[in-house]
C-alpha cells in the first residue's frame, strides 16, 4: 500500500508542474467504477508507453449517477482520489437519444484534444461492435482508442483481478439473466464459479455490472457498503455506498 500512496504523490506533484510523469501518451480512461476499467488502469500504469491523466464518466444528470452501475458522484470522486487521477464527469440528459448522445461526446472529445489528450482507454474485452462504435467515434478526433484488457480469457482475467485484490461488490444485475438476489453481492471467486451457464465471468454481455472499493489501483480501500436495492424494469440496483 505505502509504495502506491507514494507513487500517486510523486505522480500529483510532478502534474501540478506539468510534469509528463510516464513519459508516454497521454491517456484519458474511461471510468464506469467497475473492475473492468479499474483493471484497466491498473495495467496502463504498469505500461510505459502511456501516461494515465484523468478519468472520465458519463452522468445521468436527472439522478446523478454513472450509467448502468448506478454508481454516486460521491463514489466516483473518492474512487478518483484514491487513483490519484482527476475525474471528469460528462453529464447526459435523461432520456437520451443516440443523437444527443453522440454530439455531448464529441464536444467532450474535442476538448480533450485540445487539451493535449492522445488517447482515450476502454475496459472493453471481446464485444466487436462494443470496440467499432468506439473506434469509428475517435476515427478522425486525432486520439486513438485503446484497449488494455481486449481479447483476454474472462476466466482468467476474473481470477487474476481477484487474486491480486481487487474488491468490489455486484451493483447491477440483469433479470433476464440473473437473479435478484445477486445485487448487492461481494465480487469473488466463488461467486464467479457459481454463475448460471451461459453467463461471462466477468460479465461481459452486461448480466451484471459492479463497484470497486479496493484493489492495486487505489491508494487505499474505500469504506463501502451496500444500501438499498431497487428493481427498475428489468435490472436490479444495488446502491453501493460509502
Amino acid at each position: 500500500m505505502g509504495r502506491w500512496a507514494d507513487g500517486r504523490q510523486k505522480e500529483r506533484e510532478g502534474r501540478m508542474r506539468g510534469e509528463r510523469t510516464m513519459g508516454g501518451k497521454r491517456t484519458l480512461l474511461a471510468w464506469s467504477s467497475g473492475k473492468d476499467s479499474a483493471w484497466a488502469l491498473h495495467l496502463l500504469r504498469s505500461d510505459p508507453t502511456h501516461e494515465v491523466v484523468g478519468l472520465f464518466t458519463t452522468v445521468n444528470e436527472r439522478v446523478c449517477r454513472a450509467s448502468m452501475h448506478a454508481t454516486s458522484l460521491e463514489m466516483l470522486r473518492l474512487q478518483a482520489l484514491r487513483a490519484g487521477l482527476p475525474l471528469h464527469t460528462v453529464s447526459l440528459p435523461d432520456p437520451c437519444a443516440a443523437g444527443q448522445y453522440d454530439g455531448v461526446m464529441q464536444r467532450f472529445v474535442e476538448g480533450c484534444r485540445d487539451s493535449g489528450v492522445e488517447c482515450m482507454a476502454f475496459g472493453d474485452i471481446f464485444l466487436e461492435d462494443v470496440r467499432a462504435y468506439r473506434e469509428q467515434r475517435l476515427k478522425g478526433s486525432g486520439i486513438e482508442p485503446v484497449f488494455p484488457l481486449w481479447g483476454l480469457s474472462t476466466s482468467d482475467l476474473a481470477r487474476t483481478m481477484i487474486e491480486s485484490g481487487l474488491q468490489a461488490y455486484i451493483s447491477c444485475v440483469d433479470l433476464e439473466v440473473l437473479d435478484a438476489g445477486y445485487a448487492g453481492k461481494p465480487w469473488t471467486m466463488d461467486l464467479v464459479e457459481a454463475l448460471p451457464k451461459g453467463c461471462d465471468p466477468c460479465g461481459e454481455n452486461g448480466e451484471y455490472h459492479t463497484v470497486v472499493f479496493s484493489g492495486p489501483m487505489f491508494s487505499r480501500p474505500i469504506p463501502a457498503r451496500v444500501g438499498d436495492i431497487v428493481i427498475r424494469d428489468r435490472f436490479a440496483y444495488a446502491d453501493v455506498m460509502i
